[in-house]
């Protein structure tokens, strides 16, 4: 695939496509899990969610997508509107319809069918016959070209890589207005999460999908997203465009493990000790 790297831009200037409102997030009525987390994703744009494990990303997706219920948590404060109305009582498929879809952590396909009916199961939602199904399968083949070649394959016995595509594609399928992205570079290999991020970048800038996207590979997300949001223990410690996050001192010590001195060991890093403005 011919690399198409897009550096991080501002950015656009519109009012949100979604807004996260100083939401709080309980686990077994008892777990304090987000503590006042606020985000904007705007129309056309990619927005990083950043950090450790356990920081609260896949959580904020998950509360944005109504999937929070089967794990026994729910959102008790704050709000969350897409398009300008609240969706905090919405099911997952009412969502979905709506043009919202989450792509979850660990490539989850049903391993025992095809890649292709992987496929056509994101469209489960619709009802404009069977000739736009067609011709949108015949789009995900185009960003995906492995999985035409593959379509006939078990899902299961396909690679990493492979089924991270079949993922994006069965969501693809649903013709969303905006994909929440869970930690896509898990497990795969770099040149496969170049592949993986050239592609999110021509969704975004070719079929005008919004992007909401958790990353612990805090280096690969700010090269192409917009903006960015960095979690810390369920609030969120520092934001802003892309670019300025990159530049960031803080953020090249503590997740890029660079620093004025050069590269720090992952043990300097992980064993920081966090400023006071930080932990206010």
């Amino acid at each position: 695939m011919t690399a198409t790297v897009q550096t991080s831009a501002a950015m656009p200037d519109k009012t949100p496509l979604l807004r996260v409102n100083n939401i709080e997030v309980i686990y077994d009525h008892v777990i304090l899990v987000l503590k006042g987390v606020s985000l904007d994703v705007p129309q056309g744009g990619i927005v990083a969610l950043l950090g450790a494990n356990g920081a609260g990303k896949t959580t904020t997706l998950k509360a944005i997508s109504n999937l929070l219920h089967a794990e026994r948590g729910d959102v008790t404060k704050g709000s969350i509107e897409y398009l300008g109305q609240r969706i905090d009582k919405l099911t997952p498929s009412e969502l979905v319809k709506q043009g919202v879809i989450q792509v979850m952590e660990g490539r989850h396909c049903f391993a025992h069918l095809s890649v292709e009916d992987n496929l056509l199961t994101g469209a489960y939602t619709r009802a404009d016959g069977g000739k736009a199904i067609d011709e949108d399968l015949a789009r995900v083949y185009h960003y995906f070209p492995r999985l035409k070649e593959r379509r006939k394959s078990i899902a299961g016995y396909t690679s990493g890589g492979e089924q991270q595509m079949v993922a994006i594609g069965r969501a693809l399928m649903s013709r969303p207005k905006m994909i929440l992205l869970d930690e896509p570079s898990m497990g795969l290999a770099p040149q496969l999460v170049e592949e993986i991020f050239e592609i999110v970048v021509k969704l975004n800038t070719q079929e005008k999908v919004s992007l909401l996207l958790a990353e612990q590979n805090t280096n690969m997300a700010l090269r192409h997203a917009h903006y960015g949001y960095i979690l810390e223990n369920g609030r969120v410690v520092l934001d802003g465009a892309a670019e300025d996050l990159r530049r960031n001192e803080d953020v090249k010590e503590f997740y890029l493990g660079l620093s004025a001195a050069g590269r720090k060991s992952y043990r300097d890093v992980k064993h920081y000790k966090r400023r006071k403005r930080w932990l206010a």
